[in-house]
């Protein structure tokens, strides 16, 4: 509706140029790891940035750390049919490091972020800046 009613100045999402912006990242970035709740697109998206920086030629590790939140399960299709051991078979992440929480995501995220913030090693992290790379 919005497009319709404004079709010379409208807001457009392009998942492509969305994926390809992932990507650059994931090269651009010395490692990567993948914190995710939930699943589905977003979590294959991500994930799959490994897959388009080698078809771009480039030359990515695969992301390092991994942490999913879901209550789905794998069994039945859901989960993106796959866990994250089954993502380091196809090259996305290395599965010396990753967890599968199965846990509603409301429960456990303000427990994870709580402990995030009063370890306070943020305070001393180098803050990214992303948006710089795409000039």
């Amino acid at each position: 509706m919005h497009q319709e009613r404004n079709p010379k100045k409208h807001i457009t999402i392009d998942s492509i140029r969305e994926f390809r912006e992932l990507t650059e990242i994931k090269i651009r970035s010395k490692g990567s790891g993948l914190f995710m709740i939930g699943g589905g697109v977003p979590k294959n998206f991500i994930q799959d940035t490994v897959i388009c920086a080698e078809l771009l030629g480039k030359n990515v590790d695969m992301h390092k750390y991994a942490v999913q939140i879901t209550v789905a399960d794998s069994r039945d299709g859901a989960c993106s049919s796959s866990t994250l051991k089954e993502a380091s078979s196809w090259g996305k992440v290395d599965i010396t490091k990753e967890q599968m929480v199965f846990a509603e995501a409301t429960s456990v995220l303000p427990l994870i972020a709580s402990d995030a913030y009063h370890n306070a090693k943020w305070k001393n992290r180098e803050r990214k800046n992303f948006s710089k790379i795409f000039g």
